[in-house]
């Protein structure tokens, strides 16, 4: 299969990977026929890209980083979670929900089962999810993000849950907002933008008072915004006095929201992303946590559909953990635009005169 911009999506195709729901269901599911109606529905939805099933690429596959069953349990948890805190006012003022720690606790155990059973530590996180979905495939997404960090960290098991339950309930605070904050269509004014500010305190308000999370996790809602240079909110905390669990969360939020379609803006390749921590070292971010977590991405994921600088377009087949900027490439367009009579490859660790100019 591979990865298309949906603009290239046409009626007939068939989709290799699911588009998940808001809250963990897969709304359209592996081998369904698009339609024009279906694709139009999805732009709509704030799909931009898509796995469809290809001639030449059908053996290409992508492998997910946790399992369907994994990722629908951690979203639909994370979703009933914050939706019953925004229905619920009351609860935020209880003392402790008793079974909260607990319940996120093993949805991290279960993510971590499955991050161990890869073969590789390379991230490429290709889920698809409706906008409407986007803070609760997020807080997932950083979750995974946050624990593959923490295993190259060397982390103990008791770090490493507590990390990950801080990572899938960094934003709790965002239920203090109406859900037309939460599923916005463009980016916030800068009132708004004031008033978001105020999640990193509420959520450790709300996650301090449960017994059986941890202060450690508590902070990775209050301080993930916080930046190393100081500018960050919602103390200004700089360098060292920020909690390294908060920071591996703030690099996790950061790289995954922009990877991720937003309905006012475009998503960014990996390679744009590693770009942007990169050129934030030491400012927004530790410069060492940056070069750890970068070493772990891949910055073409398999199946991305890529421009090569002689203008031939081809397909992420493979990669070389040793060089992950320089994959296999299948040819399946010729610099001319035709397509080919049969997909050859070729390996850009092997072609030092062939280079990526960009994905497509």
């Amino acid at each position: 299969m591979r990865k298309v911009h949906i603009s290239s999506a046409r009626s007939g195709d068939v989709l290799g990977k699911p588009i998940w729901s808001a809250n963990g269901t897969i709304l359209l599911g592996v081998g369904v026929k698009l339609s024009d109606r279906y694709i139009e529905l999805l732009k709509s939805y704030g799909i931009d890209y898509l796995y469809l099933e290809d001639q030449f690429t059908s053996d290409i596959i992508p492998e997910n980083i946790i399992r369907d069953e994994t990722r629908k349990k951690a979203v639909e948890t994370v979703y009933k979670t914050m939706v019953d805190l925004t229905k619920a006012p009351q609860m935020k003022s209880k003392a402790s929900n008793p079974m909260m720690g607990q319940t996120f606790d093993k949805i991290f155990s279960e993510i971590m089962i499955d991050i161990a059973s890869r073969k590789d530590m390379l991230i490429s996180l290709s889920n698809l999810h409706l906008k409407e979905g986007y803070l609760f495939h997020h807080s997932v997404n950083v979750a995974i993000l946050a624990g593959i960090l923490g295993v190259a960290k060397g982390y103990n098991r008791t770090r490493l849950m507590e990390l990950g339950v801080g990572a899938l309930l960094f934003d709790v605070g965002m239920t203090v907002f109406p859900d037309e904050l939460w599923q916005k269509s463009t980016d916030f004014t800068n009132e708004q933008k004031e008033r978001i500010k105020n999640h990193t305190e509420e959520g450790y308000n709300l996650l301090r008072k449960q017994f059986d999370i941890s202060l450690v996790s508590a902070h990775c809602a209050l301080q993930h915004h916080e930046r190393f240079d100081g500018t960050g909110y919602p103390r200004g905390l700089k360098g060292k006095e920020i909690h390294e669990f908060a920071q591996i969360v703030a690099i996790a939020d950061v790289f995954d929201a922009l990877t991720s379609p937003r309905s006012y803006r475009h998503a960014y390749s990996q390679s744009e992303a590693i770009e942007f921590l990169y050129a934030n070292g030491n400012q927004w971010f530790d410069i060492e946590l940056i070069r750890i977590f970068c070493s772990h991405i891949a910055l073409y994921p398999i199946a991305s559909t890529v421009l090569l600088n002689t203008g031939q377009v081809g397909v992420v087949a493979s990669i070389n953990p040793l060089a992950s900027n320089r994959p296999v490439i299948r040819i399946i367009q010729e610099p001319d635009g035709s397509a080919v009579r049969s997909a050859y490859e070729v390996d850009l660790s092997q072609q030092i005169n062939l280079t990526i100019q960009k994905t497509l």
